[in-house]
């Protein structure tokens, strides 16, 4: 201590030559050494108060000398981050460990678009962090959070991404690549691509190629123009149910014929639910929904089955998994599931819909 201390009557008393000599010997003491944190504030103080009565350029050199430095003082840390100068402010809200998500957020929220840049390429990011960065940021900040493999999105942030994908296609192709958008999401993703966007995405991924062969069958208008069989099918199915022929058969007959517009629709209809809702419910890597809606219509097990496999990637499910969901689905009370259905059709709007936050919850029989 009786060095920094010795420093800050040197500090105190220097000229504005000297103050600068001893702002960059603290600064190089600081990232060489292991101080203790009481040390750690002691340097932050003696560098706040040198670094008030430098330029610009010198502000940068100091942020990029303690950007990457494990103990740098987070007082000073903080202050650069909010400088108004991106030379300042860069390098610490890209490499910085010591700038919290709190920190992060408010920056994000407050600052200019080139703070929310710098910010997007961090190496790690939260879903608090990402959530101001794609509702804030510009074009090239929401590119960039997009091809961060290290960021984290919530379902909002990545639904707002997608609704600013439209008719973005380097947009849309940086979230096809993500491996980590849910199922549903990425349905919507790929309802928004042009043709020429889909075949390169399911190109790099072929895991997906099921998924946007389906989603391509099965685009409807929420999500953009649908497609010719989609109408096809709509017009087909609602004559069956304007003639009283929509039944568990003919849901079972479309499953097992691989037929997914016309088991979509018809399912819809059958549940009175909007068509986006029972294409979501099949696909969905969550099967509580389509369970309950099975059991709600009192389908039997084989037909819930075969639309188990119609929603399932590639139409395949593993034995063990096909076990557990026979089991969970012989659980399930006809008359729970059923006012489960009336309590969320009584309950439905479309803001909810359309952000995707309302579900079936999944309730058992006691």
């Amino acid at each position: 201590m009786s060095f920094l201390q010795e420093l800050d009557i040197a500090v105190s008393r220097g000229t504005a030559e000297s103050r600068e000599r001893a702002l960059w010997y603290a600064t190089d003491v600081l990232i060489t050494g292991s101080y203790t944190d009481d040390e750690i504030w002691m340097f932050g103080e003696i560098i706040g108060r040198l670094e008030q009565d430098i330029e610009v350029a010198a502000r940068a050199q100091l942020a990029k000398r303690l950007a990457r430095a494990d103990n740098a003082p987070v007082n000073i840390i903080k202050k650069l981050a909010f400088d108004d100068s991106i030379d300042v402010a860069g390098p610490v809200l890209r490499q910085s460990e010591r700038l919290d998500a709190r920190a992060l957020v408010a920056n994000a929220r407050s600052k200019s678009q080139q703070h929310l840049l710098a910010i997007s390429k961090r190496k790690s990011l939260v879903e608090e962090v990402t959530d101001v960065l794609v509702t804030r940021g510009n074009r090239e900040v929401v590119n960039s959070v997009a091809t961060n493999n290290g960021a984290r999105f919530s379902d909002f942030g990545i639904l707002h991404m997608i609704k600013r994908s439209e008719g973005d296609s380097i947009l849309i192709e940086h979230l096809g690549r993500r491996k980590d958008i849910p199922r549903h999401l990425f349905q919507q993703l790929i309802a928004k691509a042009s043709e020429n966007t889909r075949k390169k995405i399911e190109r790099e991924r072929p895991e997906v190629a099921s998924l946007v062969t389906d989603v391509t069958g099965a685009l409807h208008s929420k999500f953009g123009p649908a497609s010719k069989s989609y109408f096809d099918a709509k017009r087909l199915v609602a004559r069956l149910h304007q003639d009283g022929n929509l039944n568990e058969d003919k849901i079972f007959e479309f499953a097992q014929a691989h037929r997914f517009e016309e088991a979509t629709v018809g399912l819809s209809l059958l549940c009175s639910l909007p068509v986006d809702v029972a294409e979501r419910a099949l696909i969905d890597k969550n099967r509580d929904v389509l369970l309950i809606l099975a059991k709600a219509l009192k389908f039997s097990w084989e037909t819930t089955m075969s639309l188990l496999f119609l929603g399932a990637p590639d139409h395949r499910i593993t034995s063990h998994a096909l076990d557990d969901l026979k089991r969970e689905y012989a659980g399930l009370n006809v008359e729970t599931s059923q006012s489960i259905l009336r309590l969320y059709l009584s309950r439905k709007h479309a803001a909810a819909l359309d952000c995707g936050e309302r579900r079936l919850p999944q309730l058992h029989a006691q």
